[in-house]
């Protein structure tokens, strides 16, 4: 007798498989596939809230397209450059922070925004030994924010994280300097030093980027062809007056008068030798 052949049993249990597998779907799954802009945006701002960024930073990216023009698009483009921030994606948060103000320009949130992506550009700056583009990016963003509002209450930290920038900005300034001079490249040494001093005014280190000029000059003079050392030690002696005169009470007072007495006798001995050939020439 001819067996026959049912297909029930194989499509019921196809059929419940999928209906087990649907059941298994997480809720983030089921919001995500949903399609329903209403209940994407709800369950976003419940993940944001929760600090599941990176669910949040999902939904809310999905939603972008179908919220533009609406009264719920500030918060939801707020909100996803925050995500950013949050998941430590500085560069990305600083990029949709500023998009973000530049879009919304009458915003309530648009001073925060500002502020945020100057701060997102500070998060960003490396140590100092490394490239500091960052820094220097942070650092404008920060002033940027400070002329555009001038009384937020917000200014006297943004001067303060300007302070830190820029002293880790002299602070590698001093450091390449130094290299130089122990590299013995005493001319970029001295022009490392030099303009360290021009762009930092103010800095706390003069005494001491001073002196590092004075050696990194000495240095040169002692290692330089005749034609050039009567020039150069003319120079040291300059710097070593200067230095005695703005940091009469250094510890390194002792250090810079030998520079200056060592300067003083190497342009004596020049003189004698200069002398001495210009007798030698007339007596021939």
């Amino acid at each position: 007798m001819e067996k026959k052949t049912t297909i029930l049993p194989v499509f019921t249990f196809l059929l419940l498989s999928i209906l087990l597998l649907n059941g298994c779907k997480s809720e983030f799954e089921q919001i995500r596939t949903s399609g329903d802009v209403k209940k994407i945006y709800s369950k976003a701002t419940d993940y944001f809230t929760q600090e599941e960024w990176q669910k949040a930073q999902t939904l809310l990216e999905m939603i972008i397209p179908n919220v533009r023009g609406t009264k719920e698009a500030e918060d939801v483009f707020f909100k996803y450059a925050y995500t950013f921030y949050n998941l430590q994606s500085y560069t990305s948060a600083s990029y949709h922070f500023k998009t973000f103000a530049n879009t919304y320009g009458a915003s309530p949130l648009r001073e925060e925004a500002e502020f945020m992506s100057a701060f997102s550009q500070y998060q960003e700056s490396p140590t100092f030994r490394l490239d500091q583009g960052a820094t220097g990016q942070a650092i404008e963003e920060f002033e940027f924010f400070v002329n555009t509002y001038p009384d937020s209450k917000r200014v006297g930290e943004c001067n303060k994280l300007i302070d830190k920038l820029r002293l880790k900005l002299e602070t590698k300034a001093f450091e390449e300097g130094k290299l130089y001079f122990h590299l013995r490249y005493y001319q970029s040494a001295v022009r490392s030093f030099e303009n360290l001093l021009k762009d930092f005014p103010e800095t706390k280190n003069a005494e001491q980027v001073r002196l590092m000029i004075l050696r990194s000059y000495y240095d040169l003079a002692l290692n330089s062809v005749l034609d050039k050392r009567e020039e150069r030690f003319k120079e040291c002696r300059r710097l070593a007056a200067e230095f005695l005169e703005r940091h009469p009470k250094s510890e390194d007072l002792r250090e810079v008068q030998n520079i200056q007495d060592n300067s003083n006798k190497q342009l004596k001995l020049l003189t004698n030798v200069r002398y001495q050939n210009q007798s030698a020439g007339s007596g021939s």
